[in-house]
């Protein structure tokens, strides 16, 4: 929703929201509400954009390279024959 603070925060590439509990250093799936500030207030939808003046981006580094899952290319082939590319 454009306007709105707290909610204009999305990815340049995808447009999915950024400024959610599941990207603060607060949010943990083990406590009450999923939060670890007491201050929050509940958020029911943790994967949304929401208006938590206590949000932080949490930090996380990027090394760019994709780690190679075994499951995942196997499964990339076989759909690959399937199809026929």
């Amino acid at each position: 929703m454009p306007g709105l603070p707290g909610r204009s925060e999305s990815c340049h590439r995808c447009g999915a929201d950024l400024k959610v509990c599941l990207n603060c250093p607060s949010y943990d799936p083990r406590v009450a509400h999923q939060c670890r500030d007491r201050r929050a207030d509940p958020v029911a939808e943790k994967h949304l954009a929401n208006f938590c003046e206590y949000f932080e981006f949490i930090r996380r580094t990027w090394s760019g390279k994709k780690e190679a899952n075994p499951r995942e290319e196997s499964a990339r082939s076989s759909l690959k024959k399937l199809l026929g590319d």
